[in-house]
Parts: structure tokens; C-alpha cells; sequence
């Protein structure tokens, strides 16, 4: 009779080596990871791509779990900052140009700091529990997670020209209900 191992157990053993554990592993987290990113990209074949990176960083020991938290957790952070970098493209290349667009652009105000500027003026977790569930997905994926239109589209699985119609609706409601 064999004993089932913890989360824990199975991703120390799996990160020194032990194969069996890896595949344990897998079995009980490549699913619901899956699953999960689904839900935030339409695109089945780039969220494969991602699981597999994922679950291929911890067997190379490139991702480390320092054991203080949930495995699920740890998983979902690789999985969800890989996808992000599959979506841009990313790449050192992706990440240099990001950070030379900020510097071009660094005397105009950041969304993050335009939004927390609304804050002083109304309730805006108020206003955004009324937006209708399409426009805060917009919202969060190009203003939370710091999407491209494009990105976004691709994640949402909508056109691009949607994203950029339903992020100046969200805006103009926000706008309205914070003023």
C-alpha cells in the first residue's frame, strides 16, 4: 500500500530529480492549471504552451518554491506570469522596449495613477462592481495586468476593436460614477 504523498513532498522530490514525483505532480496540477489560464486566454494551444513551461521550469529547478504556501498558489504565479510573457511576446527584447516606452513617456500619468486620483473623489470599487462583467474584464486585463490591446484580445478571445470599444465604455463609466 502506498501512501500519498503531500503537495510539498512531491515538488521537493520532483525538483531534486525524482521523476515519479514529477509525474505525480503533473497529473494532480497540469489539469486545473490548464483549466485555470483557459479561463483567462481563448487561445487553447498558447495555454498549453504555458502549462508546459510551467511544469518544465520546476523540473530544470529554474522556478524555486521556498515552502511557506500553497503549491497550487505557487503554480498558479509561474503559470499566470508565463502566459503573460507568451501574450507580449516577451523576451528580454519585449521587456527593454517596455521600459523604453515608459521612459518616453514618463511625464504622463500611469492608469494606475490616474485611477487611484479617482479614488479620492468617489467609490471605486463601487463603480466597478456596476460595470457589466465584459468591461471589467477589459479593464483588468489591459489596466491590471498590463495588457496590449492586442494581448487582451487575444486573451478575451474577442477582436481587437472590441477591447478597445468596451475599455473607452468602462472608462467613460468610471468617469461618470467617480465624478
Amino acid at each position: 500500500m502506498s501512501e500519498t504523498r503531500s503537495d510539498g513532498e512531491l515538488l521537493r522530490a520532483a525538483t531534486d530529480g525524482d521523476r515519479r514525483a514529477f509525474e505525480e505532480l503533473y497529473r494532480r496540477y497540469a489539469p486545473w492549471l490548464t483549466a485555470r489560464l483557459r479561463g483567462r486566454c481563448a487561445d487553447a494551444g498558447v495555454v498549453d504552451d504555458v502549462v508546459q513551461e510551467t511544469f518544465l521550469a520546476i523540473w530544470r529547478g529554474k522556478a524555486r518554491y521556498r515552502q511557506d504556501g500553497d503549491v497550487a498558489g505557487w503554480l498558479w504565479r509561474i503559470g499566470s506570469r508565463r502566459l503573460i510573457d507568451a501574450l507580449r511576446g516577451d523576451g528580454a527584447r519585449g521587456r527593454l522596449r517596455q521600459a523604453l516606452a515608459r521612459l518616453r513617456h514618463r511625464d504622463e500619468a500611469s492608469a494606475e495613477e490616474r485611477v487611484l486620483a479617482g479614488v479620492e473623489h468617489g467609490d471605486l470599487a463601487g463603480a466597478l462592481v456596476r460595470l457589466s462583467p465584459e468591461l471589467r474584464a477589459v479593464l483588468q486585463a489591459t489596466v491590471i495586468d498590463g495588457l496590449t490591446t492586442r494581448e487582451a484580445a487575444v486573451l478575451l478571445g474577442i477582436p481587437p476593436g472590441t477591447v478597445k470599444t468596451r475599455a473607452m465604455r468602462a472608462r467613460k463609466q468610471l468617469r461618470e460614477a467617480l465624478t
